[in-house]
């Protein structure tokens, strides 16, 4: 009986052990594979930390290039093939997930370059900066697509989001445009990369398209009010890289330099935008006067300006003894009126 309950146990050791193996074994995979001549995404689910991914780039059974990845987690990442002089054809790329050199994964997905296709839709414009993307799409036929947006980081996509069913009209020449900001604060002075990868499900057509950008801090002044006691100046964020600068007010007149006033602006990202106010010294004189207000950024640098004139005009000064005269008119006539009533209500 012992024997029988010890042997038991042991299968049923070894089945858990089986059981959480195949689990770890499926926990790890490849969820999705696309790739172009010119790059290619792939995206890994489960705890794949430490793995390696390899890309394979084939030609009718040929190796043309290979990718090697060290992964530090699930996600989606990014690999630019190098530049082939690539004939059109048939090609092929697989991925292979790796653990300690054995394969876990493995997906292979196969693409066409340079034939002749039907267009279902055209990309007619795409750029990412510091705010974000910009896409211009247009379509020979109504249709629609699902939009994937990528802010990449090295290798490796930081953010992914995506929108679904956005219905393309049937007209080349009028496209529509989609503008994309990013979600995250960008790092100045950071190389990152922004791709779009637009899939058109009924014809099964997708198409990518990433460029690299150095990510700057960016800011505009989009009004500003001056006059004999002071000035100010609303200044607007236009980057995901905070803006921490600075508002320059210099008052001149006839060339000669009066007052030069520097006050630090709010931290700004995109579609934020805050007032500074100053005064000057004194109330100006009467004259024309030239202000030149500067938005300068963290290291100095111009960003933007603009230049207005400010006419000052001589106070209106009210003579006190008139006033007083006027102002005692209505009190008198007020009396004289509240004595009559009273007198006609005493001969009553």
């Amino acid at each position: 009986m012992r024997k029988s309950a010890v042997w038991h146990l042991t299968v049923l050791v070894a089945l858990a052990v089986l059981l959480a193996m195949a689990g770890t074994a499926h926990s790890s995979e490849i969820a999705d594979l696309y790739s172009s001549i010119e790059s290619a995404d792939v995206t890994l689910a489960g705890d794949v930390a430490g793995m390696t991914l390899r890309l394979d780039l084939i030609d009718d059974g040929r190796l043309l290039t290979s990718r090697n990845l060290s992964l530090d987690g699930a996600g989606t990442w990014i690999v630019r093939w190098p530049q082939l002089e690539a004939e059109k054809g048939s090609y092929d790329v697989c991925a292979h997930l790796l653990k300690n050199g054995s394969a876990v994964s493995r997906k292979c997905s196969n693409f066409y370059y340079g034939g002749v296709e039907p267009i279902r839709f055209d990309v007619r414009d795409f750029r990412a900066d510091s705010r974000g993307m910009h896409l211009a799409i247009s379509a020979s036929d109504p249709t629609v697509v699902d939009i994937y947006y990528m802010l990449i980081d090295g290798n490796k996509a930081a953010y992914v989001t995506r929108e679904q069913v956005v219905p393309i009209s049937g007209s080349f020449a009028m496209p529509i445009t989609r503008d994309y900001a990013w979600k995250q604060i960008l790092e100045s002075g950071h190389e990152y990369a922004g791709r779009v990868k637009i899939i058109e499900l009924n014809h099964n057509m997708t198409r990518s398209f990433m460029n690299s950008f150095q990510a700057v801090d960016d800011a505009k002044i989009t009004e500003t009010y001056q006059d004999e006691t002071g000035a100010s100046a609303t200044v607007m964020g236009n980057s995901r890289v905070p803006f921490e600068g600075s508002l320059r007010f210099i008052l001149s007149q006839n060339g000669k330099v009066l007052n030069t006033t520097e006050k630090t602006t709010p931290v700004l990202l995109t579609g934020d935008d805050e007032t500074v106010e100053i005064t000057w010294n004194k109330t100006l004189e009467p004259g024309l006067y030239q202000l030149r207000t500067v938005l300068l950024g963290q290291g100095g640098a111009v960003m933007d300006l603009e230049e207005n004139v400010i006419e000052a005009k001589p106070l209106q000064r009210s003579n006190a003894t008139d006033t007083a005269k006027e102002a005692s008119f209505p009190a008198g006539a007020a009396a004289v009126a509240m004595l009559m009533i009273a007198l006609l209500s005493r001969r009553r």
